[in-house]
């Protein structure tokens, strides 16, 4: 799965890098790009919920494999986009077969993974995708000197392919029907694992789950900042405090860098904190906190006049943001119990919904005020609100209504 991570990053990342190559050669301006960006999302958020329905229903073995391949394969005819409208549907096809990726993961997770683990093993997951994200603007840089972009995309492709080839040989969906797996180690995740709470015929209870709506607005505000990094970070620090080559490559992948190191602190907090204080205070504070800071950093980032402090402070706001991951997917797999897969896809759509209107608000707000400052202020308020969200989730409250009221989650 950190593998996995690491190849959504890499296929989703390079082309931010690779963007003044792509408008140059296809006559494309900035808000045209941006709708460039935001195609893959949009396609994304409609596609994510009916493929991890169907993941819940028959496997994530089958479905992620068929997933991985599709992206992978429109990665690589990216490269053989010729004009704008071309560009964009293949980005759209893109983001339609890489919807249900994540859930499928949380589905996984919930299969494999026992419940006082989860945080901790989110955290090293988006760890792995997260430094993958960090140093493919480094490495695409390099790579972009030695082949042209249509070319950067056919490399990037091809390792996903490798990917969904070795997966579907080695994977099983259950612990009892992987061959690796004693008779001991399978006995101890099946007693470990959280009691199922919603059954595949009660899927529609998923969007009555408890505090549901706030998880859900949290993590729009986690995908807004996201996207913002891998789509107008660059042009940011090039604009706003002129950075070039080396510089910029490295400062546009410092906040998934630190995020690395947020994401495996932040799944071992979550941990930590459920097993003292309990499921909702742990996992609240572990997000809201973090988001609270975040939202400071990030307007003080917007302040800065050094290029090198704002980047610095901008990935560190970003890093927080990531830090409440591990907290947001261990209550999503809480909430939904046998359909953890479709509630990790309601929370994602969420998210997918900020990546959309990202890219597209920063680059009308800077077209319209020409101030590139702007959307990071507006970042910053974003993340303000998202800390007060955690106040309303409700992880702990999920059996009590949604028919197990004997089952205890922490």
């Amino acid at each position: 799965m950190m593998a996995l991570g690491g190849v959504t990053y890499l296929d989703r990342v390079c082309i931010s890098i690779l963007s003044p190559s792509i408008m140059r050669d296809l006559s494309i301006n900035t808000l045209q790009m941006s709708y460039v960006f935001s195609a893959f999302t949009f396609a994304y958020a409609i596609f994510e919920m009916p493929t991890a329905w169907w993941a819940d229903r028959v496997g994530s073995r089958q479905v992620l494999t068929r997933i991985v391949v599709w992206w992978s394969a429109f990665t690589m005819l990216t490269a053989a986009a010729f004009s704008y409208p071309v560009m964009l549907a293949v980005r759209w096809m893109f983001g339609m077969g890489e919807a249900g990726a994540w859930p499928n993961v949380a589905r996984i997770f919930s299969r494999w993974i026992p419940t006082q683990e989860r945080g901790r093993t989110q955290g090293i997951f988006f760890a792995g995708a997260h430094i993958a994200g960090g140093l493919t603007p480094i490495v695409v840089a390099w790579i972009a000197t030695l082949m042209p972009w249509r070319w950067v995309f056919v490399f990037s492709g091809s390792v996903g392919l490798l990917w969904a080839f070795l997966f579907y040989r080695w994977f099983r969906n259950e612990p009892r029907e992987h061959p690796a797996v004693s008779p001991e180690e399978r006995d101890f995740i099946e007693s470990h694992r959280m009691a199922i709470n919603v059954g595949h015929g009660e899927w529609h209870k998923v969007f009555r789950a408890p505090g549901l709506l706030p998880l859900c607005l949290q993590y729009f505000a986690n995908n807004c900042g996201f996207y913002f990094f891998i789509t107008w970070l660059p042009e940011y620090l090039r604009n706003a405090h002129g950075m070039r080559a080396g510089e910029l490559a490295l400062f546009a992948g410092l906040p998934l860098t630190l995020s690395a190191v947020a994401d495996i602190s932040g799944g071992m907090t979550t941990d930590w904190l459920a097993r003292r204080l309990g499921v909702r205070m742990g996992y609240g504070l572990a997000g809201g906190v973090a988001y609270a800071i975040g939202a400071v950093v990030m307007g003080f980032g917007a302040a800065a006049s050094n290029g090198q402090v704002a980047g610095i402070l901008i990935a560190v706001a970003g890093a927080l943001s990531m830090f409440t991951l591990a907290p947001s997917w261990a209550t999503a797999i809480a909430l939904g119990g046998e359909n953890a897969g479709l509630m990790g896809a309601v929370m994602n759509t969420a998210g997918q919904v900020g990546g959309i209107l990202c890219p597209i608000v920063v680059a009308s707000l800077v077209q319209q005020y020409g101030d590139w400052n702007l959307p990071i202020y507006v970042l910053s308020g974003v993340y303000g609100l998202a800390a007060l969200c955690w106040i309303f989730i409700r992880p702990d409250g999920v059996r009590r209504e949604i028919g197990h009221p004997s089952d205890s989650v922490s």
